[in-house]
């Protein structure tokens, strides 16, 4: 359902459902019943400056009875935000796309204590772009490719893409060149295929058992000592070194939360600053200098408009593989 308030510095209003009953006999009583202990005299000024709506851009006051619309929109107030110092470099951009490198630790959307500080609220307000909306999503740690719709006529010829599978992608970590005690030796190119879940714990995403519904192919591109050069690829890592480092190449064939995370998790070969997986870690503020070491290189896919086949690859590079390869 499409709002009838337009986006307001980047944000969209937010979509409340009224309930068909209760014991409120006004929306302006639901409201406070659900925010009220929060801001009551904010709730009556809203209402009385008309600046909440129902279906049509109607304006709602304090009398408007809760059976007269089914949703209602209005604006948060939103609280400040410390900047992130990060900065998002576009790659491509045309009458449909928006392509952009995400840095780490930028948030795809909008959510929780992030909103005027994520990469979707950063470009409308930077390109004037108000419709614009994620075509797919990057974790707030992950880094690299990520597109976006520029254009609602043809929004739905890229997201039918996503939906059937049709765009592949192509991810790079830096983890251990070896798995960690305990964990059986790895035979590279691997594919890991299991059935993940998320969890009802603080730790996002599980493995569980039964069909599988998550798969990945991991590929080891080079292995290398920490802060020296690079080696061959696919060269034999001394066992128990913590110091040997691998660059692997992910290619996911489902969209889990967490997946590759989880999946170079389950090796034995957590990937190189991750809080989560396979242990998780207390929380602490962002170390900007420390990144979650994955990174989404390359998307490739038939463009629906020009019936093209289109790639685009990330500029961006992993900080450790980067500091093992500076003499």
């Amino acid at each position: 359902m499409q709002s009838p308030l337009p986006v307001r510095d980047g944000v969209n209003a937010t979509r409340l459902r009224l309930p068909e009953e209760g014991p409120w006999d006004t929306a302006m009583d639901y409201m406070m019943h659900r925010w009220g202990h929060i801001d009551p005299q904010g709730i009556e000024d809203r209402f009385d400056a008309g600046e909440i709506v129902g279906e049509g851009g109607i304006p709602l006051d304090r009398s408007t009875p809760l059976q007269d619309h089914t949703f209602i929109w209005y604006y948060r107030s939103l609280p400040p935000e410390t900047r992130i110092p990060v900065e998002i470099s576009i790659l491509h951009q045309d009458h449909h796309l928006l392509v952009v490198d995400k840095p780490h630790f930028l948030p795809t959307t909008p959510g929780g204590t992030y909103i005027q500080e994520s990469a979707l609220v950063r470009l409308r307000n930077q390109l004037e772009l108000p419709d614009l909306i994620p075509m797919h999503r990057l974790d707030r740690m992950t880094a690299g490719v990520l597109l976006f719709s520029t254009n609602p006529q043809t929004r739905g010829k890229y997201q039918v893409l996503f939906e059937k599978r049709q765009v592949q992608k192509e991810y790079e970590c830096v983890s251990a060149a070896e798995p960690a005690p305990g964990h059986a030796a790895v035979d590279f190119p691997v594919v890991v295929r299991n059935r993940m879940t998320k969890s009802r714990s603080y730790l996002l995403a599980e493995v569980v058992d039964g069909e599988p519904n998550a798969e990945t192919r991991i590929e080891r591109l080079e292995t290398f000592d920490a802060g020296t050069s690079l080696g061959a690829a696919g060269a034999a890592a001394a066992p128990g070194d913590p110091a040997r480092l691998a660059r692997y190449r992910l290619e996911p064939h489902t969209g889990k939360t967490h997946q590759l995370r989880v999946h170079m998790a389950s090796l034995g070969l957590g990937i190189i600053n991750d809080a989560f997986y396979p242990e998780l870690l207390d929380k602490a503020p962002d170390d900007y200098g420390k990144p979650l070491q994955l990174l989404a290189r390359g998307i490739r896919f038939v463009d629906p408009i020009t019936g093209k086949p289109v790639e685009y690859r990330s500029g961006l590079e992993l900080g450790e593989a980067v500091r093992a390869s500076t003499p």
